[in-house]
């Protein structure tokens, strides 16, 4: 199974992981970001973009892997990843329920002030990247993202902690459909 944490910069969503990890037994956090990197590093370089889940082999080997990971171990991947393009997400999750991987997809979500406010406390100088994805993230939450998601957390005025308790909460009371491979 995978736990997906969802939500723009600033929600957040690396530490409920951190903590989310620790509620699940039997579970690994797995950083989709890390595949984007290595993407990133090809020589000479893949075609210019300021994001690069605009490449489609980073959806597909976000896909390809989980499974691998979730073939060799079992068990839940907890995975927090901004994804904010519909068809990027649609992408991910049909690849996944191809593998007939069960996705629990939270989003966590703030207010554009609250986001701003821990985007600008967590550096000296505030992350213009960072910051450039607040309008679409209110747009995606708007128009599809939280339609998507199995939970919205509003995170605005909880803890990390309260959040990841809120997550394992629903994971566990509501598991997911009976597997093909039971070490999903």
């Amino acid at each position: 199974m995978i736990v997906w944490i969802n939500g723009t910069h600033g929600a957040g969503k690396t530490t409920t992981s951190a903590l989310v990890r620790q509620l699940i037994p039997d579970s690994r956090i797995f950083d989709a970001e890390k595949v984007g990197e290595t993407l990133m590093d090809i020589t000479p370089g893949l075609p210019e973009t300021d994001n690069f889940q605009h490449w489609p082999p980073w959806r597909q080997l976000v896909v390809e892997t989980a499974r691998r990971v979730l073939d060799y171990t079992g068990g839940t991947l907890v995975m927090p990843m901004t994804v904010l393009v519909e068809q990027y997400w649609c992408e991910i999750s049909t690849g996944l329920a191809h593998h007939t991987i069960p996705v629990r997809h939270f989003v966590l979500h703030a207010d554009q002030d609250t986001l701003r406010r821990r985007i600008e406390a967590e550096h000296p100088i505030p992350s213009p990247f960072r910051l450039k994805h607040l309008e679409p993230y209110a747009e995606a939450a708007r128009t599809w993202l939280h339609n998507e998601a199995d939970v919205v957390i509003d995170t605005a005025h909880l803890t990390p902690a309260q959040a990841a308790l809120q997550i394992a909460a629903a994971v566990k009371s509501c598991p997911p459909p009976a597997l093909r491979d039971s070490r999903r």
